[in-house]
């Protein structure tokens, strides 16, 4: 049932209630049954729970009531609901537990819902899916202990918190279907993969499903350009995965993703994508001694927090169109057109090894994650902080004592007030001689200990901060008050990988993207993947000793140390040393 009281009718997928005791019976029914049955033979490797979770937050009259008992497991008394939720406010205070439904749908009430309500609901919703694959899992291992066990994530999902779903699993799997056509598919891709890698602390992971092709996402569905195949599979595995895998098999001559590509389309083995799908098996096969094999800890680590993204979506904020995931990539994509690695971390993650922490936005957050990532610059981290962060504690109550909140200090800023640009408007920015464009936000920042690094110069803030640096303890903090355009936002990005003494990362043509990982032996290997249409010469440097490309018929790379990759081209080179490209 959905936020408008409908009931979800018959005849799509994902038709169930994951609260539903009649269909939790019945789910651990059927896997008992499996479980029996496979437990001893020969070709079973390993479970796979489910498909494609995605934590529906049900209304119906049994999720209501484990939506009261998980909040009264979380906060053991209705007092202590009232203060989180601050209930005192619009008189929506609650004498039981009994009282508390879901949020409504907000065209269901007069004005809008409770916000620590609904992301309290948007925690327990996910906790319920949890649960479910929990329920499962335990199933198959009691028949089969010394088998592994998973579920498929889909990649920056923003409905299940994969932290907590990958610590209770034994490999990551991810589902990842970027576009074709999408000009910006290989750095969605490389975000979500660099963010499957980092959920288990760098272990290999596996691409559980991928399309050869077409997916069914947009209006109009465009076939997969001829070898775009080859880089966009093996992008995976230079970033951590030890398996290419697809959906489907063999194209399904009906039902809804009939016209979904496949490994056998509809024209079987004579087709284009066949022939493409067997020769990427023949690459995948001469890279099996990376099986295992991990990539070394990156120097720059950049914050995700489900919950954090679940509350700065929420509504009645300053700027109601904020999208966390557009401002990560806004943050990763500079990082990544320079082939500089990246780990995701959480706020209360070891921060120690890392040169360089960038926090996109991170709206929410607990005194534990704030003090982490405060004590994080003070012994002499680098941070690269954006707008909108620190405002709120883990209950969604504004901090008091004025914004930034849980990071003034840190910051050396006080903003005095939010002033969004509207929509489509923007106001002129210099950095470093440097002239760009703000757009979408802006704050009002005092500074308070804080050097002004940019500065507005036209407008209503005209000659006030837009960017600031503050040396804090040992460390350094840069604070974006707005949203720059892309080439500001990159020198901004880049200045700070400089100043944290990041290792340069390996300079490529445009559109080439050059990754490292170790096989299980420690051997170093550099993927290259062209993502153009273009050939290009990439210089590995002379003076090599036998630089060897396992991708190529004739592995051995010339003397020079220029190897040229062709359209949508890669290359493996075993044994590069740091110091060169």
């Amino acid at each position: 049932m959905d936020g408008e009281g409908r009931r979800i009718a018959f005849g799509s997928r994902c038709h169930y209630c994951q609260s539903s005791p009649v269909f939790r019976h019945y789910a651990a029914r059927i896997t008992e049954r499996l479980a029996e049955r496979y437990a001893g033979h020969p070709a079973l490797a390993m479970w796979h729970i489910g498909n494609e979770y995605i934590g529906f937050g049900c209304h119906c009259d049994a999720s209501v009531t484990h939506f009261r008992r998980w909040l009264a497991d979380r906060y053991g008394t209705v007092e202590a609901l009232n203060d989180a939720w601050g209930t005192a406010f619009w008189g929506q205070r609650y004498d039981s537990f009994d009282h508390v439904g879901t949020p409504a749908a907000r065209s269901r009430t007069v004005s809008g819902p409770n916000p620590g309500q609904l992301l309290d609901f948007a925690r327990f919703s996910d906790a319920a899916a949890l649960e479910c694959y929990r329920a499962e899992r335990d199933i198959v291992r009691r028949h089969t202990p010394e088998l592994p066990v998973t579920t498929n994530f889909m990649g920056s999902f923003k409905h299940l918190d994969y932290w907590r779903w990958a610590a209770e699993e034994d490999v990551v799997t991810l589902d990842v279907y970027p576009g074709p056509q999408d000009q910006e598919g290989p750095l969605l891709a490389a975000c979500n993969f660099d963010l499957m890698r980092s959920l288990r602390g760098g272990k290999p992971w596996l691409v559980l499903e991928s399309a050869t092709g077409r997916n069914l996402t947009d209006v109009r569905n465009h076939a997969r350009p001829a070898g775009q195949l080859r880089p966009r599979s093996l992008q995976a595995v230079a970033r951590g995965a030890d398996s290419v895998m697809f959906f489907q098999w063999r194209a399904s001559r009906a039902g809804a993703e009939r016209f979904h590509s496949a490994m056998v389309p509809h024209g079987g083995t004579r087709t284009r994508t066949w022939r493409e799908v067997t020769t990427l098996g023949k690459d995948v096969a001469r890279l099996a001694e990376l099986s295992g094999g991990v990539r070394d800890r990156a120097d720059v680590a950049v914050v995700l927090d489900w919950e954090s993204w679940w509350a700065l979506e929420g509504p009645d904020h300053p700027a109601n169109d904020l999208r966390f995931t557009d401002r990560l990539l806004d943050h990763y994509r500079p990082l990544w057109d320079a082939n500089i690695a990246v780990d995701f971390v959480r706020p209360h993650s070891d921060l120690s090894a890392y040169r360089l922490l960038v926090v996109p936005n991170l709206y929410l957050v607990d005194d534990a994650g704030a003090d982490n990532i405060t004590e994080y610059v003070r012994a002499g981290g680098h941070l690269l902080m954006s707008y909108f962060s620190g405002i709120v504690d883990e209950h969604d109550r504004v901090r008091s004592g004025g914004h930034p909140g849980a990071f003034r200090d840190l910051l050396g800023i006080e903003i005095d007030e939010f002033a969004p640009l509207r929509p489509g408007e923007t106001c002129g920015l210099r950095h470093a001689g440097h002239t760009g464009t703000a757009v979408e936000w802006q704050d009002v920042i005092d500074l308070a200990g804080a050097e002004a690094l940019a500065a507005y110069t036209d407008g209503e803030l005209k000659g006030g901060p837009a960017v600031t640096r503050h040396r804090f303890g040992t460390g350094t903090a840069t604070y974006l008050g707005t949203s720059p355009d892309r080439e500001t936002l990159r020198r901004l990005v880049l200045d700070c990988v400089t100043g944290a003494g990041v290792t340069p990362a390996p300079a490529t043509p445009e559109g080439v993207e050059a990754v490292r990982r170790r096989a299980a032996d420690g051997t170093e290997h550099l993927f290259l993947l062209n993502h153009t249409t273009d050939e290009v010469t990439v210089d590995l440097g002379s003076g090599l000793s036998q630089p060897v490309d396992l991708l190529a018929d004739d592995p051995q790379i010339a003397a020079t140390g220029r190897l040229r990759l062709p359209p949508y081209g890669v290359a493996v080179v075993r044994d590069v040393p740091r110091n060169q490209p």
